[in-house]
């Protein structure tokens, strides 16, 4: 998505906490509903380092879907993108970038952020649409990559089953994911590209994206504010 940028000043706008869930959560506090999710370790990680929270207490709700805007707020939080090095000449709002949105929704700065952070985001996406699993990896792919600045490298691409169902603009992002072992291919070496993407799918997706970008930090940018033109 290409954005228009017009200078800012940021002493205006507080961004606010983002997270994967809506509901306030205690850190500390375990799952109780992950007892045969494969992805378990990797989901209580996350949960300790204030990535991803629960909803109704206790619970994860492994197997719920992902909405744009909470697919979209999940990879801000665990990237930790921010609007730092730009400044704004108006307070900008969600609807400047995505028609669809609601400035007062709980998703709107995790939006705005996305804006600036290489999303890859139509204008009249729809927050509330379900994502699907090839929809999720491409997003978080772009984001990545553009946070942990991340060379391009020639790979040769995975052969799997289902590759025939992937959208055509997704296949490159997608490809990276699996050699990079950001996401994996099932036991029948199939990928369920159009699948819609649940919380257990995501997460384990986002731990490994953090873990790879620990294990293989970028060069250190320059930290000169970037003005919104």
């Amino acid at each position: 998505m290409k954005i228009n940028r017009t200078l800012l000043t940021l002493s205006t706008f507080a961004v606010m906490t983002l997270s994967f869930a809506q509901q306030s959560f205690a850190a500390t506090t375990p799952f109780t509903d992950l007892t045969n999710v494969a992805a378990k370790d990797k989901i209580i990680a996350l949960q300790q380092m204030g990535t991803i929270q629960g909803v109704e207490n206790n619970h994860f709700m492994p197997d719920a879907t992902v909405t744009a805007a909470q697919g979209i707020q999940l990879i801000v939080k665990a990237l930790d993108l921010n609007l730092d090095n730009i400044r704004f000449i108006k307070e900008p709002k969600a609807t400047d970038y995505f028609s669809k949105a609601d400035n007062n929704g709980w998703y709107a700065n995790a939006l705005i952020i996305a804006a600036h952070n290489g999303f890859d985001l139509k204008a009249d996406l729809d927050p509330n649409q379900v994502w699907s699993k090839e929809e999720f990896i491409h997003q978080l792919m772009l984001a990545m990559e553009q946070h942990g600045k991340l060379p391009m490298i020639k790979i040769a691409p995975v052969e799997f089953g289902d590759a025939d169902q992937l959208t055509v603009q997704y296949q490159g992002t997608i490809q990276r994911a699996l050699v990079l072992g950001i996401t994996a291919l099932d036991a029948d070496k199939l990928l369920h590209p159009k699948d819609v993407i649940t919380r257990k799918e995501a997460a384990e997706i986002i731990y490994n994206a953090v873990e790879y970008l620990k294990a293989h930090p970028g060069p250190k940018g320059d930290d000169t504010t970037t003005p919104d033109q």
